[in-house]
C-alpha cells in the first residue's frame, strides 16, 4: 500500500440555501479543492461522492454523483456514489484513499454534499429519521429522542453515576459556539453562554435546542494523491493519511459488556497509524448532541470514564488547550449537512495542520489530527457506521 496525502481541500459554507441545488453546493467545494491543490481537473482519475438524503429530499436518485461531477465540468471518469448515513462523506474519503493507496489511481477526489432545506422542515426531519432501522423510524424515533432515552447512551444514568449536570452539556455547546463564531464556513456564528443554552427550548429532556445540531446545506471536497507525488507539488506542510478505519455497528443485548464500537474503531486507527491517544493534537468529533462529545472523549481514549466535563473545565479541549476538540465549531455550530460532515472535518484538520485558520488557529503546533464520524441507528443499541481517520504532518 502506498502512503497517501491530502493535497487540496475545499468547502461551501454551511447554511440555508433554498435557491441552490446539490450540484451548486458541490461545485464550489470541488473547485475550491482543485485551486487549493493547484492541480488541473484532468489529473483526477476517480471521484467518490457522498450523499445521504438526496433521493428523499430532492428526488434525484441513483446518479447523484454523476450529476454533481458533470455540473462541475467532469465527464468520463469513474464516479462512485456513496450513501452511508452521517458517515457518507467519511466513507467517500476512505474510498478515495484506498484508490490511491492501492495504486489503482494517482489522484482521487472525495466529495460530501447535502441539501437539507427543501421548503418543508417536516420532510427533512422525516428523511433524517429514515437513517434509522425501519422499526425505529416508524415509531417516530428522532435522533434527539434516541440520545435522551437510548439505553446505550443513558444520559440520565450518567448524570446519576458521574454527577454530570445539564450545565456540563451546555458547556460543550458554549465551547463549540465560540469556535464556530470564528469560522467563515460555519452555519451558526454567534457565541453562546451557558445560560443561553440551558434556557433554550427543551427538545428531549435533558437536551435543549442549543445542545442539538441543526439541519443545513453544505459541501466539502478533498483531493488525495501519493505522498511522493504530493512532495513534488507543493512546499506546504505535507498532510499524510495515517489511518482511515470504517466499522459497522453490532447487535447488543442490554447487558452486553463488549467494548463500544467507537472504542474498537479508534483502537484500530491508532494501531494502523502507530500512535496512541496521547499523540493526538486536535480532533473533530461527531457532537450531534452536546453530551455525545463528552462520551466520545472517553471512547477515543482522551480521558477516563466520567471525566469528560473536566477536559472542558480545565481548558484541555479549547482552542488554547493541549488537545482542542471541534475547533471548527463541530456539528452544533459549524453545522451538520449530513453527507458533507465527514469531509468538512477533514477540511478543518488539514487547514489546522497547515496553520491556515487565522484567529481560530490552535496554538499547540499540531502535528496529528483525528476525525471521528458516525451515523445511523440500529435496533441493537448501536450506530450503523463508525469512522476514525488520522491525519499527520
Amino acid at each position: 500500500m502506498r502512503n497517501v496525502a491530502v493535497i487540496g481541500v475545499g468547502a461551501h459554507p454551511v447554511g440555508k440555501y433554498e435557491h441552490l441545488a446539490l450540484k451548486d453546493l458541490a461545485r464550489e467545494a470541488i473547485w475550491g479543492a482543485l485551486r487549493d491543490a493547484d492541480v488541473e481537473p484532468e489529473k483526477i482519475d476517480v471521484a467518490y461522492v457522498g450523499n445521504s438524503l438526496g433521493g428523499l429530499l430532492t428526488g434525484q436518485e441513483g446518479i447523484r454523483g454523476q450529476v454533481v461531477m458533470q455540473d462541475a465540468g467532469f465527464g468520463g471518469l469513474p464516479v462512485i456514489n456513496v450513501e452511508n448515513a452521517c458517515a457518507s462523506g467519511a466513507t467517500a474519503f476512505r474510498g478515495a484513499w484506498l484508490e490511491v493507496a492501492s495504486g489503482n489511481a494517482d489522484f482521487a477526489l472525495a466529495v460530501g454534499v447535502e441539501k437539507m432545506f427543501v421548503g418543508d422542515i417536516a420532510k427533512s426531519i422525516s428523511a433524517i429519521a429514515a437513517d434509522s432501522e425501519l422499526e425505529l423510524s416508524r415509531m417516530g424515533m428522532q435522533f434527539s429522542a434516541s440520545y435522551a432515552i437510548h439505553p446505550k447512551i443513558n444520559l440520565k444514568g450518567k448524570m446519576r453515576d458521574y454527577g454530570w449536570t445539564p450545565a456540563d452539556f451546555a458547556n460543550v455547546a458554549v465551547k463549540n459556539s465560540d469556535n464556530g463564531s470564528k469560522n467563515p464556513v460555519a452555519q451558526h456564528r454567534r457565541p453562546l453562554t451557558t445560560e443561553d443554552v440551558l434556557q433554550s427550548r427543551m427538545i428531549a429532556d435533558p437536551l435543549t435546542l442549543f445542545m442539538c445540531s441543526s439541519i443545513g446545506d453544505g459541501a466539502a471536497a478533498a483531493i488525495v494523491c501519493s505522498a511522493d507525488a504530493a512532495k513534488k507539488l507543493s512546499s506546504r506542510p505535507l498532510v499524510n493519511i495515517g489511518a482511515c478505519i470504517l466499522k459497522s455497528g453490532v447487535y447488543r443485548l442490554p447487558n452486553d459488556d463488549r467494548a463500544d464500537t467507537l472504542t474498537l474503531t479508534a483502537e484500530a486507527a491508532y494501531e494502523a497509524a502507530g500512535i496512541s491517544p496521547e499523540d493526538v493534537d486536535l480532533a473533530e468529533v461527531h457532537d450531534a448532541m452536546a453530551p455525545a462529545e463528552l462520551m466520545i472523549y472517553e471512547r477515543l481514549g482522551f480521558c477516563g470514564p466520567g471525566e469528560g466535563p473536566k477536559l472542558i473545565d480545565e481548558r484541555v479541549v479549547t482552542l488554547d488547550g493541549n488537545k482542542p476538540v471541534n475547533p471548527s465549531g463541530g456539528l452544533s455550530a459549524r453545522g451538520h449537512p449530513i453527507g458533507a460532515t465527514g469531509i468538512l472535518q477533514m477540511y478543518e484538520i488539514v487547514r489546522q495542520l497547515r496553520g491556515e485558520c487565522g484567529d481560530r488557529q490552535i496554538q499547540n503546533n499540531p502535528k496529528v489530527g483525528l476525525a471521528q464520524n458516525q451515523g445511523g441507528l440500529l435496533l441493537g443499541q448501536d450506530s450503523a457506521a463508525y469512522s476514525v481517520t488520522l491525519l499527520h504532518t
